[in-house]
């Protein structure tokens, strides 16, 4: 048992995806760093896709690892959106290996 009295919780971008896995077995959200929105369009969808394939798409909610900022560019929050949902589709086709965790 992990200890944690909660069906989800909400993990900022320090946390690494593996511990988190690890360690706490509810429902997570997160965790990417808001800033990698300011970053070219590239490396935001490559930042993404390392996060949603480390966390898999069981029990998991992708989400930035803090609030977003009120200059954020909204096509880079469409990059991210987007790329959240091809990769998980992705995995989900694949067969996402953590469906079995919980």
């Amino acid at each position: 048992s992990s200890g944690i009295n909660a069906e989800y919780g909400g993990l900022d971008w320090t946390v690494d995806p593996n511990i988190a896995r690890d360690f706490v077995h509810i429902s997570v959200q997160g965790n990417l760093d808001p800033c990698a929105l300011y970053a070219p369009k590239e490396e935001l969808i490559a930042k993404t896709t390392e996060m949603v394939r480390q966390f898999g798409v069981r029990n998991y909610i992708a989400n930035l690892g803090h609030g977003i900022y009120p200059d954020m560019d909204p096509e880079h929050v469409r990059v991210f959106v987007d790329t959240v949902h091809s990769v998980s589709e992705e995995l989900m086709k694949k067969g996402d290996p953590y469906s079995q965790l919980y």
